[in-house]
């Protein structure tokens, strides 16, 4: 799919708003009555509050501390509290008290960046903001949205020169540097190894282009390059390496893009590149709520569902449809979520329709991506390959999760709040992104690796599940030959074996994750929902890891638990799990093996 060759389809100017502005009464008048609700609950929890002050000592706490709440709190309640007086307004119209509103612009505009610490190239000897070039990052674009969406809304209730202001700041800060500068890595000209940060960015100044300018195409075509650079970066099977949770800032934001690109007469629904990215999601439900959350992706992601019924519409895909009407209005939905203002809106004026019965999801199979998810009588299985160099990547290669009847049994721990060390050199010192800390094996002590080099081999479909071949994600020093991991789904539970065979003997550990609590007995491993029979013989080792982080938190409460089953070299064991059976195979370059 090529965007730049259709530009000459860019030629009809939009017309109207985007969305009822609060001068339209009876648009915003007749929303539902629990739309109408939870905005007013939303809307009272900012009512009367002061703007929070902005410090450079919390734009400087990033280099110092690598605190990233320091300066994001009170950026990002600085933006909430003003959508929420904008919403205030156009819920109550001409009667509502407008003064939140201006003072939310105002002090907006006076921030000297509206890139977030971490992103506006801090660094111990120049820990400030300074003025000059502005840096259009992720969520400098998403504060003109904003801003843009607020004028368009309010409209000529906002003075004049207000409106004039806020318009020229969001021109120098997002849409000039769109317009001209190439060296913005995001925009593919300098790099090729992009991420959300391209569809997302783009989407949020096209918005902002739209409402405020006469002639938003020259926004729009140079928007095609950028967004075909970042195409070009998606395999052909759609899959997101990044995980579900970032559909919404990736392909979620593709299609603002494309809606907007087929406003002004450019369409190209028919790309089978994009329909599997708009269906990713679909693929990766696990159910109840969860989603195979490998790399920094949530267990249990914020999925907006209006979003994801506009992709079924534009598709005639009746599944992805019900997928998204089903998650409307669910916790995940919820209106109080709203530092994605576009998400908020679209959801208000795009039509919910009837809920339908959710479609038995099948097999899932994205051969670029190399994930597996095997969907059988109650199990659940995904497995995956890739690579250790993929976006927000964890070294996970060959990892693995279980489900059975919904429950979450064997699972990926996901993402914690972003700190410094999230996107640093110190990056895999953080336990979630080790190997360790995921359904992989621990080798002679040795753990994957990270890079793009180290990568599965060999990714097979097996009928009921796959294989690989887990060698190449570990050092050379580890002395692995091959490591083979197969696993299935049968009709009684879930296989799993691995088969290694290393250059000299040395201890294996597989370790698990679990969301259930494993209770150790001189028998076996008991958890809620299976059962782990193992052998004296085989060393057990348990590891409760408390859940303390906030944001790992909302996907599981209480405490993960690490299992360790080590096998020392040259010795004979078996485990077996109650329906659901793990083997490994560990053999020396002699050929002398043995089963655990």
């Amino acid at each position: 799919m090529m965007l730049a060759e259709r530009m000459d389809l860019l030629t009809k100017r939009p017309q109207g708003t985007l969305f009822p502005p609060a001068q339209n009464r009876a648009a915003w008048e007749a929303l539902p009555a629990n739309d109408r609700m939870d905005m007013e609950t939303f809307i009272a929890k900012w009512r009367g509050t002061p703007y929070p002050m902005l410090l450079l000592s919390d734009y400087a706490a990033f280099v110092r501390t690598g605190s990233r709440a320091q300066c994001e709190t009170p950026y990002f309640a600085r933006r909430r509290k003003l959508i929420a007086a904008v919403l205030d307004v156009c819920l109550h119209g001409e009667s509502a008290d407008l003064s939140p509103v201006e003072d939310g612009l105002w002090c907006i505009c006076e921030e000297t960046t509206w890139a977030i610490s971490a992103h506006a190239n801090l660094t111990a000897a120049h820990p400030f903001p300074i003025s000059g070039e502005p840096i259009l990052d992720l969520f400098a674009a998403q504060t003109a949205m904003v801003l843009s969406f607020t004028l368009t809304l309010l409209d000529d209730w906002l003075d004049s020169s207000l409106r004039q202001r806020v318009t020229a700041e969001i021109q120098r800060r997002a849409i000039d540097p769109f317009l001209h500068r190439n060296t913005d890595w995001w925009m593919g000209f300098t790099r090729k190894d992009l991420c959300n940060w391209t569809p997302w960015i783009v989407s949020n100044v096209m918005f902002s282009a739209r409402c405020l300018t006469d002639d938003p195409l020259p926004v729009y075509r140079r928007a095609c390059g950028m967004l075909d650079a970042y195409l070009r970066c998606i395999p052909a099977d759609g899959g997101c390496d990044e995980g579900a949770a970032y559909w919404n800032m990736a392909a979620g934001s593709l299609l603002d893009c494309l809606e907007l690109m087929a406003e002004a007469g450019l369409n190209c629904w028919d790309e089978p590149k994009l329909r599997n990215m708009l269906r990713f999601p679909l693929l990766m439900s696990l159910g109840n709520g969860y989603f195979a959350n490998f790399a920094d992706c949530d267990a249990r992601p914020v999925m907006y569902g209006e979003r994801l019924q506009r992709a079924g519409e534009l598709l005639r895909d009746a599944p992805l449809t019900a997928m998204g009407q089903n998650l409307r209005g669910q916790p995940t939905d919820c209106i109080g979520d709203v530092p994605h203002f576009s998400r908020l809106l679209q959801r208000l004026f795009h039509p919910a329709g009837a809920g339908q019965p959710a479609a038995d999801t099948q097999d899932t199979l994205l051969p670029d991506l190399q994930v597996r998810i095997i969907r059988r009588n109650g199990w659940t299985l995904c497995i995956k390959g890739g690579h250790n160099g993929e976006s927000h990547n964890h070294n996970d290669v060959g990892s693995l999760m279980v489900y059975v009847d919904g429950h979450p049994l064997l699972v990926d721990a996901g993402n914690m709040v972003y700190t410094a060390k999230t996107f640093s050199d110190a990056r895999y010192t953080l336990w979630n992104c080790r190997s360790m800390y995921h359904n992989v094996p621990l080798i002679g002590g040795f753990e994957q690796c990270a890079g793009a080099e180290y990568a599965a081999r060999n990714f097979r479909t097996l009928p009921d599940g796959a294989s690989l071949d887990m060698a190449g994600a570990y050092p050379a020093e580890a002395g692995v030959l091959s490591a083979i991991r197969s696993a299935w789904v049968t009709p009684d539970g879930v296989q799993i074996a691995d088969e290694i065979t290393l250059q000299a003997p040395e201890a294996v550990t597989f370790t698990m994750l679990a969301r259930e609590k494993p209770e150790i007995r001189p028998d076996g491993i008991e958890f809620a929902h299976a059962r782990m029979e193992i052998s004296p013989m085989l060393a057990a080792a348990v590891e409760e890891i408390p859940v303390t982080d906030a944001r790992m938190a909302k996907n599981w409460h209480g405490s993960l638990w690490r299992i360790a089953l080590t096998a020392e070299a040259g010795r004979h064991h078996r485990l077996s799990i109650k329906s659901a059976e793990i083997i490994l195979r560990i053999r020396n370059e002699s050929g002398a093996s043995f089963v655990v």
